[in-house]
């Protein structure tokens, strides 16, 4: 009996021996796995710090984008408003220059009659002012005088006159009121 149980002590021994070698393998499997999971983890956090970097880089680029375009819409407004004001300013002075020209025209049509560009007797002149300036009643013809300055140019109206008279369509009718 005592070689059964010596058989079976060492049974025991064998047994208990694969025990630990089978631990001490799932150990250093541990390890090995810990030691893993511990360089993945911080791969892990150096991943999530550089996301939190670039997370913060384009939070900083997207003020400054903010920023930039506040300023310039900012500048494009005021761009705007100055033209406006130019556009507004330079219509004024276009209005009066328009304006002196008309002035000017009206002085220069009172006055042709006395400067030596004017061809007609001023006696024989009879002012009317629209659409025609003068009428001329010289001895040998009556004549329709439209007085222009600068780069005036004549109206359609007065264009219409000029060609009524070119072409000789022009008649007398008198009218008798009783």
């Amino acid at each position: 009996m005592n070689f059964l149980l010596e058989i079976a002590l060492l049974s025991c021994i064998i047994f208990l021996v694969y025990l630990l070698y089978t631990c001490k393998k799932k150990i250093l499997n541990a390890d090995s796995l810990d030691r893993e999971n511990s360089f993945l983890k911080n791969q892990l956090t150096q991943l999530q710090s550089s996301f939190a970097e670039g997370q913060n880089l384009l939070k900083q680029h997207r003020i400054e984008l903010e920023v930039k375009e506040k300023t310039l819409t900012e500048n494009c407004l005021n761009l705007e408003s100055q033209l406006n004001e130019e556009v507004q300013n330079r219509k004024k002075i276009l209005s009066q220059k328009k304006s002196s020209e008309v002035r000017l025209g009206s002085i220069a049509e009172t006055l042709a009659p006395f400067l030596d560009q004017f061809d007609f007797n001023p006696e024989e002149c009879t002012f009317l002012g629209k659409p025609i300036d003068y009428i001329s009643f010289g001895d040998d013809e009556i004549t329709f005088i439209e007085i222009k300055s600068g780069n005036s140019q004549l109206s359609s109206k007065q264009r219409h006159i000029r060609d009524q008279v070119k072409a000789k369509l022009v008649s007398w009718k008198e009218v008798k009121i009783k």
